[in-house]
């Protein structure tokens, strides 16, 4: 039995469903990331595991207990929210023992746990500063801290690090990481940030509308997208997505890339189910992550089934670490991941790598994945 159940979940505020049956499932000491974009209802979806919304339909059980008509005090989670909600009024020891105080734990008790979980968040020196004298990074430590001192069975995080600067937001996703490692909790995060998602994440909802459009581990959404909403949403860049025509040459499956300067390229494709083969003749969309597509040294070795594409590199973005090659392909533009010094130049015949053993390939009516 998993440790936190959510089963055939609905949620209406009047007649606006903001939340569709939704089914997940998260074993004890998992980390649970629910994405999307603004207005999904991840956020929503948050609020009822917390009790802070009430459920129109469905099931939420936590270690094994029904928790729909319980209060929030009652569910055994800690809450850690986007805004901190420290009191100013009370020093960084005040504000991690204020829970503690609340229930009636000895004073004694009290102070040991607040020592414990700074030194666990490295915020011992700041236990007698007011969150006026704290930076961004600093308060939501303090945050945490109010959360971790009473150990609940279950963590929920409303995106806590969209305040902060993009280094911090780095700095403290780690730490996230490492006291997830650490101690051990369940953890469920909110984020719109898909970095987030795939870095923090043992498991990860992809919502869209209220529904869960994708849910298993990160590299099963990364590398295996079930839609091409999931495909286009998760990565950065995102997949290429781009309609192709799917053809037979020379007794194999192979589809047609047009491009903006010659005759379309053919893709040979592995179609082991045939699920390609029996659309010859149509369209389909071809999705391929840009670090698929790359210069003829920077391939996949170990890959089965390399293609070359050579068509004009229409932009050059050198990043340090890689370089962006942006070209026309398929009526759009198509972005391709090559090595720091790949030698590239705007404007010039390029030859590209496609790694298909990568390639996923989606219907353009159901936009589900078909191979």
């Amino acid at each position: 039995m998993a440790f936190l159940e959510i089963r055939n979940l609905c949620k209406r505020f009047g007649a606006a469903e903001v939340l569709k049956r939704i089914d997940l499932s998260l074993e004890r000491g998992g980390f649970l990331v629910l994405v999307g974009p603004s207005g999904c209802g991840k956020s929503t979806l948050l609020n009822t595991i917390a009790g802070l919304e009430t459920v129109s339909e469905g099931e939420i059980r936590i270690n094994g207990r029904r928790v729909n008509e319980l209060r929030p005090s009652d569910r055994d989670i800690a809450m850690v929210f986007q805004s901190y909600a420290l009191y100013p009024n009370m020093t960084v020891a005040q504000n991690i023992a204020f829970g503690l105080e609340m229930r009636g734990v000895p004073k004694a008790e009290r102070e040991r746990a607040v020592r414990e979980v700074a030194e666990t968040l490295q915020i011992s020196r700041l236990l007698a500063r007011r969150p006026s004298q704290l930076s961004g990074g600093q308060r939501q430590r303090v945050a945490m801290g109010r959360a971790l001192v009473r150990k609940p069975q279950v963590f929920l995080f409303d995106e806590p690090l969209s305040n902060l600067d993009a280094k911090l937001r780095v700095d403290m996703r780690t730490e996230i990481k490492q006291l997830h490692l650490n101690l051990g909790t369940t953890i469920v995060y909110v984020t719109h940030d898909q970095v987030e998602a795939m870095t923090l994440a043992s498991v990860i909802a992809v919502l869209k509308d209220g529904e869960v459009q994708q849910f298993g581990t990160p590299e099963k959404i990364y590398n295996e997208p079930a839609n091409i909403f999931v495909a286009d949403f998760m990565g950065s860049p995102s997949m290429n997505l781009v309609s192709v025509d799917v053809v037979r040459a020379n007794g194999a499956t192979a589809v047609a890339l047009a491009r903006a300067d010659g005759e379309p390229a053919l893709l040979q494709v592995a179609d082991s189910n045939g699920a390609l083969r029996e659309r010859a003749g149509q369209s389909v969309i071809l999705g391929i992550r840009p670090e698929a597509v790359t210069d003829i040294d920077g391939a996949d070795r170990h890959a089965r089934n390399v293609v070359r594409v050579a068509c004009i590199a229409e932009v050059v973005e050198p990043t340090g670490s890689d370089t962006y090659v942006v070209a026309k392909l398929g009526g759009r533009d198509f972005v391709a991941r090559m090595r720091a010094d790949a030698d590239v130049a705007p404007k010039s015949q390029t030859v590209f790598a496609f790694n298909m053993d990568r390639a996923a390939f989606f219907d353009p009516k159901t936009e589900l994945r078909i191979a």
